[in-house]
């Protein structure tokens, strides 16, 4: 089974346009804000988009209950002990990545609970990627096209 995404803040459009080349699910919060951006972002056109699961729950609940059914969570953040991308093996089991906003990143509780936590190596003077770009380079490298 393809992986899974949660994308907490992202440019929907680039993440939609990656979900459908790897065949995975994007997962998003049910609320106006995120339906218009998903309609905005959808450069595939009507009934073209890959699978998506809207969620009705609390992000917290929604990422609990993955974690109940089986499901890998995986973080994309900068923490200590994180796992270099370049290091980062294809998924071998259905598996949640978490993206957090640009600004503030993945919360806290949602990091230490992960089964891992992968960054991004930086070589400039940023500190992190635009969050649809950093979604996109993990979704490849998860999915084993990079």
């Amino acid at each position: 089974m393809a992986p899974l995404w949660v994308a907490f803040q992202a440019n929907l459009g680039t993440l939609l346009r990656t979900c459908d080349a790897v065949g995975a699910c994007i997962a998003v919060p049910d609320t106006n804000h995120y339906r218009e951006a998903l309609a905005h972002g959808d450069t595939l056109g009507q009934g073209r988009h890959p699978c998506v699961h809207w969620i009705r729950t609390s992000k917290d609940r929604w990422i609990e209950q993955q974690r109940a059914d089986g499901w890998r969570i995986v973080a994309v953040e900068l923490a200590e002990g994180a796992i270099a991308l370049p290091r980062l093996e294809p998924a071998r089991q259905r598996t949640v990545i978490l993206l957090g906003h640009e600004r503030h990143g993945v919360p806290e509780e949602h990091v230490d609970a992960a089964d891992a936590c992968i960054e991004i190596p930086m070589v400039g003077t940023g500190a992190s990627l635009n969050v649809a770009v950093a979604g996109s380079l993990v979704l490849c490298r998860v999915a084993g096209m990079a």
